[in-house]
């Protein structure tokens, strides 16, 4: 392994993750809402369901991600 320290900005890079992570947990609500909606669920065709459904997953994999790199960052 090839120790991270001192080839990265600590700050820099924590601070780009975390606006990651908020655009990420901003867009949560929005699709988790429209999944929610039985309006929604019931009219719209099963291709756009399940689009969304993989955005979700996706976003939500995405953010694991993103909180153990900086979780990874935090402690060099």
């Amino acid at each position: 392994l090839i120790p991270m320290a001192g080839l990265i900005d600590k700050e820099a890079e924590l601070a780009r993750l975390a606006k990651e992570i908020q655009k990420i947990t901003n867009d949560l609500p929005r699709i988790e809402s429209k999944l929610n909606n039985p309006s929604f669920v019931d009219k719209a065709p099963p291709e756009v369901i399940d689009k969304e459904r993989a955005k979700l997953t996706e976003l939500l994999s995405s953010l694991k991600n993103l909180e153990q790199q900086q979780e990874k960052i935090r402690s060099l």
